[in-house]
């Protein structure tokens, strides 16, 4: 998954790399890079030797710089991201990945490029990054999530603010916000979001799913409704391989050897 694809996917160590791939255009999404996305995501929520997955743009200026527009314009496209995006089953609009995924923000993210890195789980950026949804100044409106995840993640008003300026935020400003996690280098960027995914891959990989599912899905449910999941999700956890591994491993005195059964 590469070639003509502008994406791709290479898995070890229990890690799934996403790469946007098309530096030249600022790794700008076409038609075909996200019907690749949509193949990507796929494959890692299917495959059971990949626990985690870490998303990052090609080059150092850009993560990814939104649509490409340029392809709306061209005579025989075939498919393109404006006929793709609308789509259920694009990345920025999917919730059936309960893997972990990491997005290590390596330069420009804006429109639908800051979408998807919204609809990462972590997000990690580098020092010289810059954000935002530019939308309006076009005379359109985020329409891969951006609206509905940024104002759950930042404070209403802030969030307002960014949506109806189209402004950019610095990577030092995203942080302060809590929109990213971490503001490194950019020569520390893949070390930092790799050393991240593999704390979290040390723990029991049902475990993890289980909790984000948690996390996620309590945001529309009551705190009954939500004890009442975490009550089932525990249950269902506790019959599995890795949940009788790890108290195993703890009273061994031994790292456990956790399988995701």
């Amino acid at each position: 998954m590469n070639a003509n694809t502008g994406i791709t996917l290479e898995k070890k160590n229990r890690i799934a790399y996403v790469t946007l791939d098309r530096p030249d255009a600022m790794n700008a999404i076409n038609g075909a890079m996200m019907k690749a996305l949509i193949a990507a995501w796929t494959d890692i929520r299917d495959d059971p030797d990949a626990w985690l997955a870490i998303i990052t743009g090609a080059g150092d200026k850009a993560f990814c710089a939104g649509n490409d527009l340029k392809e709306r314009g061209q005579e025989g496209a075939g498919e393109t991201i404006a006929t793709i995006a609308a789509r259920p089953d694009i990345p920025l609009r999917r919730m059936d990945l309960w893997k972990p995924v990491i997005c290590a923000i390596n330069g420009i993210a804006l429109g639908s490029g800051f979408e998807l890195a919204l609809s990462c789980d972590i997000r990690i950026a580098a020092d010289h990054a810059r954000m935002g949804l530019p939308e309006v100044k076009r005379g359109l409106i985020p329409g891969g999530g951006g609206t509905a995840r940024l104002c759950r993640l930042v404070p209403f008003g802030l969030a307002l603010e960014m949506l109806m300026t189209g402004d950019m935020l610095s990577a030092a400003e995203a942080r302060q916000l809590g929109l990213v996690n971490k503001v490194v280098p950019l020569a520390d960027l893949m070390r930092t979001a790799e050393e991240l995914a593999a704390r979290i891959n040390e723990n029991g990989p049902l475990a993890v799913r289980g909790v984000k599912e948690i996390a996620y899905r309590s945001r529309e449910m009551t705190l009954p409704e939500t004890l009442a999941m975490e009550s089932l999700m525990t249950s269902v956890i506790r019959q599995s391989e890795d949940a009788k591994e790890g108290p195993r491993a703890f009273v061994e005195k031994r790292k456990p050897a956790y399988r995701g059964k």
